[in-house]
């Protein structure tokens, strides 16, 4: 799989390539791509745990679930800095402390439940994008975020439907979120928000 992100040197690839080390062995980027698919769609599909706690080790247990079948680091931090075009992510050195900080927060704020829905809305446009912006992974960061959204969500006694969303639109959306404006972020999470 080719890098969607800038990297100077990368220990998660194989030597002299972009393509992510994995438990398979696949060094075409296409067809590792194509596993990369199935194998956490799959995984996602079979993942039942309701979260009680939505903190790093959580965010990380997601990962490693989804990943598990494919990438041996599938659950761990990024050790190498990452950016995709103007957007730099949080150093790899910061990530364990801005995402404790971050999710410390969250907690404090209860994990959203009892807020109304305007509210609900709001604080999970800005904690999204604050995650997406620490980036805690080599890969899978995006699917990683939305199934520990979901969970999230659910606890607080909502749904999301990601279905109500482009990919063009969600992408824009961060980008500016990541800008410092937020409102199309909040949009977006007003049309995918459900009450449940």
């Amino acid at each position: 799989m080719h890098s969607k992100h800038e990297i100077a040197e990368d220990p998660a690839c194989y030597s002299g390539t972009s393509t992510l080390v994995n438990k398979l062995g696949l060094q075409d980027s296409r067809t590792l791509a194509e596993a990369d698919a199935v194998l956490s769609y799959l995984r996602a599909e079979s993942f039942e745990t309701r979260l009680q706690v939505f903190d790093l080790p959580a965010l990380q247990a997601i990962h490693h679930h989804l990943f598990q079948d494919l990438y041996p680091w599938a659950g761990e931090l990024r050790s190498t800095d990452l950016s995709k075009g103007n957007t730099r992510f949080c150093a790899a050195a910061y990530i364990a402390t801005e995402a404790n900080k971050l999710l410390g927060k969250l907690a404090e704020e209860n994990w959203l439940v009892g807020v109304p829905l305007s509210a609900f809305v709001e604080r999970l446009a800005h904690y999204y994008c604050e995650l997406n912006v620490i980036h805690p992974f080599r890969e899978g960061n995006g699917r990683t975020q939305r199934l520990f959204f979901d969970l999230l969500a659910i606890n607080a006694g909502f749904g999301l439907d990601w279905a109500k969303v482009e990919c063009s639109e969600w992408v824009e959306a961060n980008i500016a979120g990541y800008a410092g404006d937020l409102p199309p972020l909040q949009a977006l999470f007003e049309r995918i928000v459900v009450s449940v």
